[in-house]
């Protein structure tokens, strides 16, 4: 298990200076003179050159690199030029949003996964098996901004059930936080139940296969107490390790459903990095959600190797 953990560090450690430095370079090669993007085009070559002995713009690209790379390190992701506070405030003061939208969605999702894959797999090839397969097939192909916008138009402006936008902190109500972060993150979990209720379902399938489970057949025990006590528990490892996943990736792809419904979250705000081109904030977003997401993973991957021995010992895949 040392081993297996050693392992798994050494590669989040390669993935984040891989990520950083792929980052750093395509960023600072396509975003252009920052000197003069701050400064603008009216400016100087004297004023131009004197921002740049500022940012260390006139030093060469490597050291730049590994002067940034100390500062992220530092906790220092630098100042954008946009909002002109430091890049890792703006993203703790965003992180809530995107975190609320990715917990609850993965808690919605991983709930319907695990009803409906286990009514499918106890009730393979009949009608509760081909509706949950239908669903899963719709709730991949159905795109989120398109779900988005529906759902506003009949559940927020037409119905008015709920807002149509923004996001309420907890501090200002639970009721109306939750209310605010529904309808998204409802969004967010149809399009992620597909593949969660696909591995509940052939996790069921194998598990109702083994043999213990005959024997509990055989004993006469009931088929719900059968299901949900012995079935279910030795099945749930692996969709547990993909929701571990998905909810890594959340951290960085609600963009779009942030957008539908306006959110001030991470995804809105490399959005808004992009479009003003603040290269160093969207380096500082990027890098700060490429930590997150390889820091969950790693803890996703050590804990289903401790739950389940033969994935550090090599014998299944995690």
């Amino acid at each position: 298990m040392l081993r297996y953990a050693l392992k798994r560090i050494y590669s989040a450690v390669i993935v984040v200076l891989a990520v950083s430095a792929i980052t750093f370079l395509v960023l600072t090669t396509i975003s252009g003179n920052s000197a003069i993007l701050a400064l603008g085009t009216d400016a100087t070559p004297e004023q131009v050159a004197a921002l740049e002995h500022a940012l260390g713009l006139d030093r060469p690209w490597y050291e730049q690199f590994f002067s940034w790379l100390g500062g992220l390190l530092h906790l220092d992701f630098g100042k954008s030029s946009l909002y002109g506070v430091n890049v890792l405030t703006l993203v703790l003061q965003r992180l809530p949003v995107t975190l609320s939208l990715a917990v609850f969605s993965m808690l919605m999702s991983l709930t319907l996964a695990v009803i409906l894959g286990t009514l499918a797999a106890v009730r393979k090839n009949g009608i509760a098996d081909i509706l949950c397969r239908s669903l899963m097939q719709v709730g991949t192909a159905v795109p989120g901004f398109w779900l988005g916008l529906i759902f506003i138009i009949y559940l927020s402006l037409r119905w008015q059930i709920f807002p149509d936008r923004g996001f309420v902190p907890p501090s200002q109500g639970f009721g109306a936080y939750l209310n605010s972060i529904f309808l998204p993150s409802l969004v967010l979990a149809i399009g992620e139940v597909g593949p969660l209720l696909r591995a509940v379902r052939t996790s069921m399938l194998h598990s109702l296969r083994q043999d213990y489970i005959v024997m509990a057949r055989v004993q006469g025990i009931p088929p719900v107490r059968i299901y949900m006590k012995y079935a279910l528990r030795g099945a749930l490892a692996a969709p547990l390790n993909m929701a571990g996943v998905q909810f890594a990736k959340l951290l960085g792809g609600t963009t779009v459903v942030e957008s539908v419904f306006s959110l001030p979250g991470l995804g809105r705000l490399v959005l808004v990095a992009v479009e003003q081109r603040d290269t160093v904030l969207l380096q500082g977003s990027v890098m700060f959600v490429t930590a997150a997401v390889v820091l969950i993973s790693l803890a996703v991957d050590l804990l289903t190797a401790a739950i389940d021995p033969r994935m550090s010992r090599g014998e299944v895949e995690p």
